[in-house]
């Protein structure tokens, strides 16, 4: 099986136009045999999105007419691949309830989701942590330093993974490293393999499964994998499951660095 598990959509607000065939057909003729769309889920009703043009999240009213279009091109290719519908759902911390409410009312329309954590808090207010360098800086001024705006990130992961979500909580941990997004900007060398294998270890211990997430290495000032190229064989020696995501946001970059990650 060749499978691309984290794909974003023209349902995304922060993403592309590329419509679900373009996506389909690309990874259709790169021979992949499974694919999951994992648009970015909406955001809860009573949270402000800390990003400029609060588009963090799909619209809510896109929720419906997306599982529904992929409902459709689920039976028109299903002699040629195999779609799965999904979606990408934050953990945010203090909105535990509203998303295990999001996710009983709709998980029974999702074949497969990934968690992840984008947004951290600090005091009362929160920061869309990957959205760009200056606001990591200046968010790592507010906290401290980079080291603890890295631990905080961790905790919050380790967070995510002991929530209770209810029965549809996505089983698969997204890109556990987007942390180190930054790290060519910021330029300090941290020391975080023991809180990265302290996640890693959580996930293999609760059961969930780990998105081996590609987009890394096209970010100008991350260039890595999530998590890091160092981490693959610790990830196989305690036997976490895995699935390969491209993270993709456009049909350009699907399947991106399939070919550097799968080798590894």
């Amino acid at each position: 099986m060749k499978r691309d598990g984290h794909i974003h959509s023209p349902f995304c607000p922060h993403g592309s136009s590329d419509t679900f065939v373009q996506y389909i057909e690309k990874a259709i003729s790169h021979r992949f045999t499974d694919i999951t769309f994992t648009e970015h889920a909406p955001l809860p009703n009573n949270f402000v999105d800390p990003t400029p043009q609060k588009d963090s999240g799909m619209k809510p009213n896109d929720l419906m007419p997306y599982i529904e279009e992929l409902q459709r091109l689920q039976k028109q290719y299903a002699q040629d691949i195999r779609i799965r519908i999904g979606l990408e759902v934050d953990y945010i911390p203090g909105f535990e309830q509203e998303t295990r409410e999001f996710l009983n009312t709709y998980g029974h329309f999702l074949d497969d989701a990934i968690l992840s954590v984008h947004f951290l808090k600090w005091q009362d207010s929160f920061v869309c942590i990957d959205f760009s360098p200056e606001c990591f800086m200046d968010f790592s001024k507010k906290v401290g330093s980079v080291e603890r705006v890295y631990d905080l990130y961790y905790d919050t992961v380790l967070q995510s993974i002991m929530a209770d979500l209810g029965p549809f909580k996505p089983k698969r941990i997204g890109h556990p490293s987007l942390i180190h997004k930054f790290q060519l900007a910021h330029n300090e060398n941290i020391d975080d393999a023991p809180r990265i294998k302290e996640v890693l270890d959580s996930m293999k211990c609760e059961g969930y499964e780990l998105d081996v997430n590609s987009a890394g290495l096209s970010k100008q000032f991350c260039q890595e994998p999530y998590p890091p190229f160092a981490f693959f064989n610790y990830s196989q020696a305690i036997g976490l499951p895995y699935v390969f995501g491209s993270d993709a946001h456009c049909a350009e970059d699907l399947h991106q660095h399939h070919n550097v990650i799968l080798p590894i």
